[in-house]
């Protein structure tokens, strides 16, 4: 199978996904109401509620919930099960749930005066269910900011010409901030300036290449870079989203748009033949198909993550609510593009070889000692995009990673600051000291920081796919409980809900028998709790699960 080709298959279903399926969830579920001010405005504080305009709205959307998800899994998908398998997933995944999950998410906090899926189960389901929830989504994000706080450390080490792009971004994001909130300067132009600056960065980041010393300030490099985004991370998410937040997403943004943009050119012009299997197994190392790809490969098709921005930091931005079906449930389709792309330079640009020989392009080589996904991707790409004029293969490798870098470093303090909403909405109005966003920010930091600098976070790891993907089970789950509260038709959730909770909870019993096999009792104990949790959930749901006439009213709302 031609490699262009199939992807154009793919992208175009995508995109038909969006006009016709999402606009049937628009008009059936939601109703729009412009008319209606959103908590952007209504709870304005110029902090975390503030409006935001659609392509600075989309840019931290985007950035915040693609991640290295979009990119990690479906490389993994590919190796285990094939292209054709992890595609059909990804394509039917994102518009049919993902897309829908991330939509109604976002709307059903924007319909509930910005608040989180959290606060929205306990009006739906119950208090009980509610704290149960809050405290398993804030462990989880700070799960994720430990780990992809070492991620991007070990990147600093790696590829050490990403630093000062990466702190610079910092200043130019602020900059732009400044020209676009205060001076009233056009987007055009403030983004054509923002653009130019990070290009000047990037050439001297590649002709000055940060390289530290075996120990810095008596710590070692890895453990100094990981304290440096520990302090950003306290910095980042506690200072009003228009200084840093929305535009430096923005910015980023466009470095993605560009990669994308550069790796489909380079299909184009090399539009190479899929050297991996379209199957190439049903029952791989990692388990069956069903579950086992389905939690594998969860950004591109659905993340339960998606559903904490929506309902967390894009919720509190939303300038009017006919916005929210392109921020929603188009940023969705487009990770799921990118997903495409990654799939593409998997299976079509580097070399299948199941022995995994060393070699400077060999698929299982790369994803196992040859450096892991992130190489494995990095290469592929700089393959693809080398086919262009005047990039180089070491170009291409170079704007890979920075690719990943900055989807990383964004979902790094937006999860930090969706940790931070959690936790305020839970015990600040009980305890006053937890109502302070600076005290709540430093425990979370802490916390996540211990995690990252005992190694703790390995302990954990093995079972946050699963964790991931019921969370957006349980998401559904809670949608659908507010839509029987509104009288509006549950189907289009529950049918998804009762398929991710069986997914889920099939993955967890797969890898629970597999951690008591290997003796590892922490593991089997945290897949016996997550199961427990989501069986939990689904009985305090079951009448809405069950289409019996039930379900709260919440709003006092006739409309979603």
């Amino acid at each position: 199978m031609n490699s262009l080709l199939w992807v154009a298959i793919i992208v175009s279903w995508l995109i038909i996904g969006y006009k016709v399926y999402g606009k049937f969830i628009e008009r059936r579920l939601v109703e729009p109401d412009d008319t209606k001010p959103t908590p952007a405005h209504s709870n304005y504080d110029g902090v975390d509620y503030s409006p935001a305009r659609i392509p600075l709205l989309f840019g931290h959307h985007f950035s915040s919930i693609a991640g290295a998800g979009p990119i990690v899994g479906p490389l993994l998908g590919v190796m285990y099960f094939g292209w054709l398998l992890s595609s059909l997933w990804i394509a039917f995944g994102s518009v049919f749930i993902g897309a829908v999950h991330d939509y109604l998410a976002l709307m059903t906090s924007v319909r509930n005066n910005g608040r989180s899926i959290s606060q929205t189960a306990q009006q739906t389901l119950g208090t009980l269910s509610k704290s149960i929830f809050a405290t398993f989504l804030w462990l989880a994000l700070v799960l994720v900011v430990a780990v992809f706080a070492v991620i991007t450390a070990k990147t600093f080490i790696a590829q050490p010409e990403i630093v000062i792009p990466t702190f610079g971004l910092i200043l130019v994001a602020i900059l732009f901030g400044y020209t676009i909130y205060r001076l009233k300067w056009p987007i055009l132009i403030g983004t054509v300036l923002a653009l130019s600056l990070l290009a000047l960065l990037l050439y001297i980041g590649e002709n000055v290449p940060v390289i530290l010393p075996e120990t810095v300030v008596g710590m070692s490099t890895l453990n100094f870079w990981f304290c440096i985004l520990m302090l950003y991370c306290v910095f980042a998410s506690t200072i009003p989203v228009w200084i840093l937040l929305q535009p430096r997403d923005y910015i980023s943004s466009w470095l993605l748009y560009i990669g994308m943009g550069l790796g489909f050119l380079g299909l184009i012009v090399l539009h190479p033949h899929m050297e991996a299997p379209a199957v190439v197994s049903f029952s791989s190392k990692e388990g069956p198909m069903w579950p086992m790809m389905f939690v594998i490969i969860a950004c591109g098709a659905v993340s339960g993550f998606h559903s904490l921005v929506s309902g967390g930091t894009s919720s509190k931005q939303l300038d009017r609510e006919r916005q929210g079906l392109v921020i929603g449930y188009g940023a969705m389709i487009t990770e799921a593009i990118l997903a495409t792309l990654v799939i593409a330079v998997a299976a079509g640009a580097l070399i299948w070889d199941p022995s995994a020989v060393k070699s400077e392009f060999g698929y299982q080589y790369l994803m196992g000692a040859g450096g892991g996904p992130i190489v494995a991707f990095s290469h592929g790409f700089g393959k693809i995009v080398s086919s262009l004029p005047v990039l180089t293969l070491v170009a291409g490798m170079y704007i890979g990673m920075l690719m990943l870098n900055a989807f990383v470093i964004t979902t790094l303090d937006t999860a930090t600051r969706l940790a931070r909403f959690i936790f305020v909405e839970s015990l600040g109005e009980k305890f006053k000291l937890f109502g302070n966003k600076y005290v709540v920010t430093v425990i979370t930091v802490l916390v996540a920081a211990f995690l990252g600098t005992s190694g703790g976070y390995k302990t954990i790891w093995p079972v946050f796919g699963a964790a991931n993907q019921l969370v957006a089970a349980l998401a559904l789950i809670v949608i659908s409980a507010y839509l029987v509260g509104i009288k509006k038709p549950r189907i289009y959730t529950v049918i998804p809900a009762f398929f991710m909770i069986a997914t889920t909870i099939g993955a967890l019993v797969y890898k629970m028998i597999g951690f008591v096999q290997k003796g590892n009792i922490v593991l089997a104990i945290l897949s016996i709790l997550l199961i427990g949790l989501g069986l939990f959930v689904i009985y305090e749901a079951r009448a809405v699960l069950l289409f019996m006439k039930d379900g709260r009213n919440p709003a006092g709302d006739k409309s979603l």
